[in-house]
C-alpha cells in the first residue's frame, strides 16, 4: 500500500518561487543589519535541554520540542521522578531540545566564546526555530527568525539603532507598520502598585494578550492568577491609558510617582522618544502600556511591530535583557535585541503584493538551444555568469515555442536567440518576454543591454 506523502502540521514546503521571495526578505534584512555593524553567526538547531528550560516561563517550557534520548530512554525513570513533574521527566529522558528562539542560544554562545569576542558584541542570525504550538493562521511550529542583538553595553543608543533598523527594514520591504514600545520596569511598578509584586509574570502574561482576547478576558485571567479587585482597579487604568506618547508618560509619572523603578522606566522611555525625534525614523512609534512581551528575560525597553494594513499579530519584537548571560556564568552583561518574523513578514508582503516583479525570478536570461548554436552561446553564457548574471541554456533542441513557454512559466525576462544569421554577424536576438518585443544586439554588448 502506497503511503500518502505529508508533512507535520505547522510546517511548510517552499518551492522555487517562494524561496526566491523569502531570500529577498533575508537579503534585505541582512544587508541592513550589516550597515549598522552587526556580524553574522549561526548556532545548532538543537541545544542541551538544560540550556533552554526555565528561560521562557512555564508557557514557553511547555512549547519546547524535546528530543528523546536514543535507546531505552525511560529505563531509569522511577515514580519519584514522575512525581517531580514534566520538567523533571524531560531532563531524565531528554538531553536535548530544538531551540525555541535565537536569543537564549545567543546568550549561551556569548558566554561559551567570551574569550574570543570583542565587546560590545553585535551579531545577527537568520535561522529556523521550533515551538510545539497549535498551528493556526500566522502561527507555525517551524519558522524563521532574523535576530539582531548587541550585548556588553547598557547604552540606550542600541535601542535607537534597533528602532532605526526596524524602520529601515520595513520601509525597504514596503510595509507600513506601527512600532509599539514599553518598558518592563514600568510593568514591575504596575505589579507593585497592584499590591502583587511577586506575581509580575502572571500579570504580564495576562495583559500581553489584551489585543488578542480583549480587556474582559485579561481581567478574568488576572482574577485566575489571584489578583483581587483592588489590584485590577490599579492595573486596568494604566494599560488602557489613551493619548499621545508624551501625554501618556506625563500621566504615568503621576500614577507611579512613588515607584523609583517605574520612574526609571519612564525616564528611559522619555530618552528614547527624544532620540527618535532626531533619528530620521519615519514609521509610527506608539507608547503602548499594555505591551508586556511574555518572555521572562526582558528587564528594560521592549518593542513590538505590527503591520497597519494586514491583521496577523506582531511581525517583529524584542527588548533589553540585563541578566540572561548570568544564567550561564557571565554576570552584569546587559544586552538588547530585536527579532524579525520572516514567515509572517512573507505572508504580509504576499497578501499586500509588496514583492517586486523580479523577486521570484531565479534566471535573468535564457539562451534558446538552436541547431549548431551551443559552441557560440556557451562562451557568452559563461562570461555573463562570471560577471554575476543568472543564466540558463535550454537543455534540448526543440521548437522555439516550447522554449518560450518554459521561460514564460519560470518568469525569465529575456530569451537570447542565436540562429545562423545572428552567429554570422556576432549578434544575439533578445526577446523581452514581459513586453513581447525583440531586438538584436552585438554579443559583446549584452551586459550593457541588461543593465
Amino acid at each position: 500500500m502506497l503511503q500518502k506523502p505529508s508533512i507535520p502540521k505547522g510546517t511548510r514546503d517552499f518551492g522555487p518561487e517562494e524561496m526566491s521571495k523569502r531570500n529577498y526578505i533575508f537579503d534585505t534584512l541582512g544587508r541592513i543589519f550589516r550597515k549598522y555593524g552587526y556580524c553574522q553567526i549561526q548556532t545548532p538547531a538543537m541545544e542541551n535541554l538544560s540550556t533552554l528550560l526555565g528561560k521562557y516561563g512555564d508557557e514557553g517550557d511547555r512549547l519546547l520540542f524535546k528530543i528523546l534520548n536514543s535507546g531505552d530512554a525511560f529505563r531509569d525513570v522511577d515514580q519519584a521522578c514522575l512525581d517531580g513533574g514534566s520538567n523533571a521527566v524531560s531532563l531524565k529522558v531528554c538531553e536535548k531540545g530544538l531551540r525555541y528562539d535565537l536569543t537564549v542560544p545567543f546568550a549561551r554562545y556569548v558566554v561559551q566564546h567570551r574569550g574570543e569576542l570583542v565587546f560590545p558584541f553585535k551579531r545577527y542570525q537568520i535561522q529556523p526555530v521550533w515551538r510545539a504550538d497549535r498551528p493556526q493562521k500566522g502561527r507555525y511550529r517551524e519558522f524563521y527568525q532574523c535576530d539582531v542583538d548587541a550585548i556588553g553595553t547598557d547604552s540606550i543608543l542600541n535601542e535607537i539603532e534597533l528602532l532605526q533598523i526596524a524602520d529601515e527594514a520595513f520601509s525597504s520591504l514596503g510595509i507600513d507598520v506601527c512600532i509599539h514600545i514599553n518598558n518592563r520596569k514600568i510593568l514591575s511598578a504596575i505589579a507593585d502598585l497592584s499590591g502583587y509584586p511577586d506575581r509580575l509574570v502572571g500579570i504580564t502574561t495576562a495583559i500581553d494578550k489584551i489585543e488578542k482576547t480583549g480587556l474582559d478576558q485579561v481581567v478574568a485571567e488576572l482574577r485566575e492568577n489571584g489578583i483581587d479587585d483592588r489590584g485590577i482597579s490599579a492595573i486596568v487604568p494604566i494599560i488602557t491609558l489613551e493619548g499621545g506618547n508624551r501625554q501618556k508618560l506625563d500621566t504615568l509619572r503621576q500614577m507611579l510617582a512613588g515607584s523609583q523603578t517605574g520612574l526609571q522606566g519612564i525616564a528611559e522611555m522619555d530618552e528614547i522618544l527624544s532620540l527618535i525625534a532626531c533619528s530620521g525614523i519615519k514609521q509610527e512609534i506608539k507608547v503602548d502600556l499594555s505591551l508586556a512581551r511574555g518572555l521572562n528575560y526582558y528587564t528594560g525597553s521592549i518593542f513590538e511591530v505590527k503591520a497597519k494594513d494586514f491583521q496577523i499579530g506582531s511581525i517583529c519584537g524584542g527588548g533589553r535583557y540585563d541578566n540572561l548571560t548570568g544564567i550561564f556564568g557571565l554576570k552584569d552583561t546587559s544586552g538588547v535585541g530585536i527579532s524579525f518574523g520572516a514567515d509572517r513578514i512573507y505572508d504580509v508582503m504576499e497578501a499586500l503584493g509588496k514583492f517586486p516583479a523580479n523577486a521570484s525570478a531565479c534566471t535573468e536570461i535564457m539562451f534558446a538551444n538552436m541547431e549548431g548554436s551551443l559552441r557560440y552561446i556557451i562562451p557568452i553564457a559563461s562570461r555573463l555568469r562570471r560577471n554575476g548574471h543568472a543564466v540558463e541554456i535550454f537543455p534540448e533542441q526543440c521548437k522555439l515555442r516550447k522554449q518560450f513557454e518554459y521561460a514564460d512559466k519560470k518568469g525569465i525576462r529575456y530569451v537570447a536567440i542565436a540562429g545562423e544569421e545572428e552567429m554570422r554577424s556576432n549578434e544575439i536576438s533578445l526577446k523581452d518576454m514581459r513586453k513581447g518585443t525583440q531586438e538584436k544586439v552585438f554579443a559583446d554588448n549584452i551586459e550593457e543591454f541588461l543593465q
